[in-house]
Order: structure tokens, then C-alpha cells, then sequence
């Protein structure tokens, strides 16, 4: 599918992107990849690492929606990843949270069509589903965006979807770098929120697997989320540096104590996959409805329960001790 092909991944130098390049590269041929972000010592350091003669280096800012517009001409295929991702950060800086992760889905959306992208995927998080802090409301709102850019389309070629999913093991902002890095600086307790915290954990090659997939089953306005095992925090604590003893340090501005992707309030439109949940879109478009309990690889989804909520800390899957020990190993942590 991505063979000549060409790819436009907004904050493509972060961790998502650095692997979906990676990944890209080693199964595909794609005709070209354009990596665009704000940050031109990240790009300098990925173009030492990634320098097919395909790739391209956009410098831009997706609040600038005139170089998107120039960056996306000629380009199929779009992935935001580009956002404001810390909670706290959010918190104390609102509007520089609203400006990029909310009126940066809307230019995402206006430089899409202008230039007929035939798809673009838009990451979100579980922090979305019933926000309680500012950056999960902000991604509400991209989500929300992303999701009715399909009626703004009309006839269109271009179509929108949303991917959310939890953690990712080992990504810049997550638990796990700044564990390692008290430890290897002698730390000899580890900070915990709260003992009772859990969330999703997914690894970067899976999502960057999930989303690819994803191009490939899309048929615009759906929110795709994985099945994806649950974590205690007190068991990944554990796993990094047994028998460490925690200091509990409280929940954070904009904090849950468990998060969702899933919500009982879309449980009306939420189906079941054998590896995913569709969520779908709660308008009605302009080109007709389209019947997403089949998909493009002939994958069956049927209706969940009404009430069905898909929550980190009552999920079937938890991954013990020893599977944390053996995924961060794998991982390189």
C-alpha cells in the first residue's frame, strides 16, 4: 500500500515517527517521506541516522498553516503526530496547548484538503476519552475535528481517521526514562503517585504496526483503539529495580487514577474486533454512511454491551512483573 507512495508525518522527529520511518523504510518503497517539525536539532540528529534519498526534512510548525499547505503538495498519505503532550506542562500553559494540539488539527485538516491527501491519520491518546485535564480535552477536540473533516470533505478524495492508545514504552515524557534516570543517579526510592494507578502500555513497533494497519482499513470518521494490555504502576516499579521501596507523591494536576478509551457513553457505537475497537462516528455525513462492522481485510466487528467502557484498570489483559521485565528488555530499557 505504501510502495510509491509518498508520506507527510507532522512532529515526525519524535519517537513515534523516528520508528514509523524505521518501519516504513524496512517493509515498503515509499516514493517519498517527508519528516515535518519545528525542531531542527531533532531533524540534524534523525537525517545522521535516516537519510534515504527519499526522505525529506520540513522544518514548520503545524500552527503555520501555509507551510503545511506547501509541505503536503503532491502527498498521499498524512500522520499527525505532532502535539503538546505533558500534563502538567498544559496545565500552567493553556493557550500554547489549545494554539498547537487544536487549531493545529484544524490547519492539519485545511492543508489535507486543499491538496486532496487521500488519507490522513490522526494520533490521539487515552487521555482524551472523558478528559479531565487540558491536554486531554484539547485531543478531544482534535479528535472531534479529525472526525468531521470527512462531512468538510464532501465529495472529496480525502478522508480522516483518529488512532488512540495508551503508553508507549519507553517514549520521551513517559514513566519509564525518568525511572531509569533516578536510578542510574542512585536513587534509592522511586516516586509513585499512587499505588492504585494503572494504564495502557502499548510498545512503539505496535503502534506504528496499529497505525499502518489502519491506513489500510479506513473509511473515514472512525476512532480506531487497540486491544492493549493494562500495567500497575507499583508492578512496573518492580520490574525496573526490585524491592525498591516508592514514595508516594500524590496525583498530579489533570491525573487519573485509571484511564479509558473506550467510553459507556459511545458504547452505542462501539464495535469489537478480534485485536481492536471501532468507535464510530456519532454524525452522519454528507456521502452516505458507510457499514464499518466489516472492514477492508473482511475482519468482522460486532456491537460491545451498552455500558461497555474500555478501562486501564479493569481490563482482562495485565502484564505481571516479569512480562514488564521481559518487554522493557526486548525494548532496550
Amino acid at each position: 500500500m505504501f510502495d510509491d507512495k509518498s508520506i507527510l508525518i507532522t512532529g515526525g522527529t519524535g519517537s513515534f515517527g523516528r520508528k514509523f520511518v524505521e518501519t516504513l523504510y524496512r517493509r515498503y518503497r515509499p516514493r517519498r517521506v517527508v519528516i515535518f517539525s519545528r525542531d531542527e536539532l531533532k531533524q540534524f540528529e534523525m537525517a545522521q541516522e535516516y537519510n534515504d534519498p527519499s526522505l525529506r526534512y520540513f522544518i514548520g510548525d503545524v500552527r503555520d498553516q501555509e507551510r503545511l499547505k506547501q509541505a503536503m503538495r503532491g502527498i498521499d498519505y498524512v500522520v499527525h503526530a505532532a502535539a503538546l503532550k505533558q500534563v502538567p506542562i498544559a496545565e500552567y500553559n493553556p493557550m500554547e496547548c489549545i494554539k498547537t494540539n487544536v487549531y493545529g488539527a484544524e490547519n492539519v485538516i485545511e492543508a489535507a484538503l486543499e491538496n486532496e491527501v487521500e488519507r490522513v491519520i490522526a494520533l490521539s491518546t487515552d487521555k482524551a476519552c472523558n478528559p479531565v485535564n487540558l491536554y486531554g480535552a484539547s485531543k478531544l477536540a482534535s479528535d472531534k475535528l479529525f472526525v468531521a473533516a470527512n462531512n468538510i470533505a464532501g465529495m472529496r478524495p480525502t478522508r480522516f481517521s483518529v488512532v488512540r492508545y495508551g503508553n508507549v514504552v519507553g517514549s520521551r515524557g513517559s514513566v519509564v526514562p525518568l525511572f531509569r534516570k533516578l536510578l542510574a543517579e542512585g536513587a534509592k526510592k522511586l516516586p509513585v503517585t499512587d499505588p492504585r494507578m494503572t494504564r495502557f502500555w502499548i510498545t512503539l513497533q505496535e503502534g506504528v504496526d496499529f497505525v499502518l494497519k489502519n491506513f489500510q482499513i479506513m473509511k473515514g470518521g472512525e476512532i480506531f483503539v487497540p486491544k492493549i494490555p493494562s500495567v500497575r504502576i507499583t508492578d512496573l516499579v518492580q520490574a525496573m529495580a526490585p524491592g525498591m521501596e516508592m514514595e508516594i507523591i500524590g496525583i498530579r494536576p489533570g491525573e487519573k487514577l485509571h484511564e479509558l478509551m473506550c467510553p459507556a457513553d459511545d458504547s452505542h457505537l462501539t464495535l469489537e474486533f478480534d485485536d481492536y475497537y471501532l468507535i464510530r462516528p456519532s454524525i452522519r455525513f454528507f456521502r452516505g454512511e458507510f457499514d464499518y462492522s466489516v472492514n477492508e481485510l473482511g475482519e468482522r466487528g460486532h456491537p460491545v454491551e451498552q455500558g461497555f467502557e474500555y478501562n486501564s484498570g479493569t481490563n482482562e489483559r495485565f502484564l505481571d512483573v516479569d512480562e514488564l521485565r521481559v518487554l522493557h528488555q526486548q525494548n532496550g530499557l
